[in-house]
């Protein structure tokens, strides 16, 4: 066998085997391989095993230098692309003040969503760029991204448009999601609103392939469960995926329409309720929980440790946004995992890996294994443990996409 290139010098390779998601506590279940090396040929794994047992030839070698390797992380859930900031929303909240009650008063997601509708595609693309790269340096390979912070179809395709021109100029992979977020506060009639996402926004997302999926964001300041059934259901017969924001600050219901219309993912979950567990495990959803929430909000975490004892498959993203969760290390949202949320280490990198990658409905991300695309991270030390462990720098030393190594 010839390979483009060797990875060497790899103290502890670590990833979890097989395609679909791992529930309950298989999620413990990883292979480690010490003293091993990747063999990489055209941006795909063609051989993984013991150093000493490769005998074929590379065009090129790099020793790693006794490093951990595990697999590139998925990023399932972010907003990224927003204009303005939410600094006054801080400074109130600080003061006493709660989310649900700022978003009530026209601040919160209705203060991003004027600043968003009024910058141009490409102020939007400068400001996200950044972000996204922030990400992808803390060791995000795969970061989906919504949409959601325009009243209009025309502003939300904008921003689609945004995240469609960033897939093409960033190394990671990018998934675009429409997401309908928030109906706006000046629409009486939220059933005609409703008509006009199922008839023009929706259907040119799915004609146009600007997005893999639609997100509906169930709450109380949102939208109700009838209303989020309706968006949904237009969104698979159009062939889009679906997922839901809900069961963020009360149990409303959202989990229960996600589980019946055959969502990939129900996001957030801190107000999800003990018999909702057995719901989720019973189910194929991913429960995709988001730490960086809990800590800048001050709420409480959403069960992850009940989850995964109750069977479901948990998934961990940074839900990156300005107003609940302005976190951009992928790798830090794995450390408040084990922290908020009470995953091992092991459960925390299967979250943000393989089950990661199937709330995005992927079969070929967050594993190494042979076929699959050279996404990988060197770390910073020795034991993989330390990408879960750290605070306040980066344990990611290296980023690898299809097979080459991304400029410090």
């Amino acid at each position: 066998m010839t390979a483009d290139l060797l990875i060497t010098g790899i103290s502890q390779l670590v990833t979890a085997k097989g395609s679909g998601a791992r529930h309950g506590l298989a999620m413990r279940d990883l292979h480690m391989m010490e003293r091993a090396a990747i063999a990489i040929c055209n941006g795909r794994i063609v051989w993984i095993g013991k150093e000493r047992d490769w005998n074929g030839e590379a065009l090129a070698s790099v020793d790693v230098g006794n490093r951990a390797v595990v697999p590139g992380l998925i990023d399932p859930h972010t907003h990224a692309v927003w204009a303005g900031d939410r600094l006054d929303d801080f400074d109130a909240r600080t003061s006493g003040e709660t989310y649900e009650a700022i978003l009530a008063a026209g601040g919160g997601i209705r203060r991003t969503i004027r600043a968003t509708a009024a910058a141009t595609k490409d102020e939007l693309v400068s400001i996200a760029e950044p972000r996204i790269h922030a990400l992808l340096r803390s060791g995000a390979t795969t970061i989906e991204v919504k949409s959601g912070y325009g009243f209009t179809p025309a502003v939300e395709i904008a921003m689609l448009e945004v995240i469609q021109a960033l897939d093409a100029s960033i190394p990671a992979r990018l998934l675009p999601t429409l997401l309908i977020h928030i109906p706006p506060v000046d629409t009486a009639d939220r059933i005609g609103y409703i008509a006009e996402m199922c008839t023009e926004l929706i259907p040119e997302v799915a004609r146009r392939k600007l997005a893999t999926a639609v997100d509906v964001f169930v709450e109380r300041e949102a939208w109700h469960v009838d209303e989020a059934a309706l968006l949904l259901q237009s969104a698979k017969q159009h062939g889009l995926a679906v997922k839901l924001h809900t069961e963020q600050f009360q149990r409303i219901g959202g989990l229960e329409l996600g589980l019946r219309i055959g969502a990939l993912s129900v996001d957030h979950l801190e107000a999800c309720g003990p018999d909702q567990l057995a719901m989720l495990a019973a189910s194929s959803t991913i429960a995709t929980i988001l730490p960086g929430v809990s800590l800048h909000l001050g709420i409480p975490a959403a069960p992850g440790r009940q989850l995964v004892d109750a069977g479901a498959a948990v998934a961990v993203g940074t839900d990156l946004n300005p107003g609940s969760s302005p976190l951009f290390s992928a790798a830090t949202a794995l450390a408040l995992a084990a922290r908020l949320n009470g995953l091992t280490a092991q459960e925390a990198l299967v979250a943000g890996t393989v089950n990661a990658a199937c709330a995005l409905g992927l079969e070929d991300a967050g594993r190494l294994e042979m076929g699959l695309q050279a996404d990988f991270l060197v770390l910073e030390g020795s034991d993989w443990r330390e990408l879960v462990y750290t605070l306040g720098t980066n344990p990611v030393r290296e980023v690898w996409i299809r097979g080459e190594r991304l400029p410090a």
